[in-house]
């Protein structure tokens, strides 16, 4: 799973600094295995690290609604904790994508629940 956050009017530097604090929930809650995804090259014509590149964790997880949904709850927590800072945290998978941003937390449930129905074992 990618995980990228994002924040508004942080630099490449704060969204590193914010994916650490997560990284670090993430392996407090048992998930062993989270790196921070390498930023790649800059797009042609940028100057430097783009925010946008930064900020990405990978996180494997195999097939447990229980994991996914410890690392959706970690994710939602952080995204909570932005006060009126507009955060964004966007979840991937095999190319399904969930974005969470300023939805309500009723809209949120149901579409953490079925991103997880559709990424776990029967």
């Amino acid at each position: 799973m990618r995980v990228q956050l994002g924040e508004d009017g942080a630099d490449a530097e704060r969204v590193e600094q914010l994916a650490g604090y997560l990284r670090g929930e993430l392996i407090d809650r048992g998930i062993a295995d989270v790196q921070a995804l390498p930023a790649g090259p800059p797009p042609p014509g940028s100057r430097g690290l783009d925010a946008v590149t930064a900020g990405g964790l990978l996180v494997t997880l195999g097939k447990s609604a229980e994991g996914l949904r410890s690392v959706v709850t970690a994710a939602r927590e952080w995204l909570s904790r932005g006060g009126r800072v507009k955060r964004t945290v966007r979840l991937e998978i095999d190319g399904d994508v969930l974005e969470l941003t300023e939805a309500t937390l009723t809209a949120q449930d149901k579409l953490v629940d079925l991103f997880v129905s559709r990424h776990s074992a029967p």
